[in-house]
């Protein structure tokens, strides 16, 4: 399921992204949708981390949290964002129709629509020292469970596969999450994401953990399980 356009621009958007870098274009830390990819090839590679193979992920400190009214981002749910994680609404409407420029709007629509939702909000790494986002998705109310809507939204990712479903329960929400890996064909390798899906009487919402890599995905995990034990309906 699609709104908008496919797939294709959604891998063109990437292309462009990374072409805005080779040519000394791209700004990294824009915190726009796509920015992994800007602020990994702007930003000093990270000496590998030795690691125990049976190190677990520490739990994160909270640093605050979005959702209710005069947050950050106004959501169908709330929850605990992580210390030092900087959280920005993304209004959609907002982000095409008024560059004059079509294929700078279609890629714009590629990129802030997934499946039957749309980002409204995304929270950055990169001042806790990480490179990535947890991005937040909504969408209008049906009659679409939650695993259905997580199934949508992943079919829609491009080079998703490996997907793995479960379910859990919150705070009152029946959710479920998936982890999955995408392969990239301008970075030539594959990494791992996770996202879960509730939904709420004002629809389905949809919480995403990208990252530049698998290392920087991992590493962000502990905010995603932090956003996930705290889940509530917003009052």
């Amino acid at each position: 399921m699609r709104f908008g356009v496919g797939n294709g621009l959604r891998g063109l958007a990437a292309v462009a992204v990374l072409t805005g870098l080779t040519t000394g274009c791209g700004e990294a830390g824009k915190g726009s949708a796509g920015s992994e990819v800007s602020a990994g090839a702007s930003a000093t590679a990270k000496a590998p981390a030795v690691k125990s193979p049976d190190a677990k992920p520490a739990q994160a400190v909270s640093g605050g949290s979005v959702g209710a009214d005069g947050s950050a981002c106004e959501l169908p749910v709330t929850f605990d964002t992580a210390k030092a994680w900087k959280a920005k609404a993304v209004a959609a409407a907002d982000q095409k129709g008024d560059t004059g420029n079509a294929l700078a709007d279609e890629l714009a629509d590629a990129l802030l629509h997934q499946g039957p939702v749309t980002m409204a909000c995304e929270l950055d790494a990169k001042p806790a020292g990480n490179i990535g986002f947890l991005r937040v998705w909504t969408g209008k109310p049906g009659r679409a469970d939650a695993r259905t809507v997580l199934e949508q939204f992943v079919a829609d990712e491009p080079g998703a596969g490996k997907a793995r479903y479960s379910a859990f329960k919150v705070s009152g929400l029946t959710g479920a999450e998936v982890e999955f890996s995408t392969y990239s064909e301008i970075m030539e390798e594959s990494k791992k994401e996770r996202a879960l899906a509730v939904t709420t009487p004002d629809g389905p919402v949809v919480l995403h953990l990208g990252g530049l890599d698998t290392e920087e995905h991992e590493e962000m995990l502990p905010a995603f399980e932090l956003a996930k034990r705290t889940l509530k309906q917003t009052a």
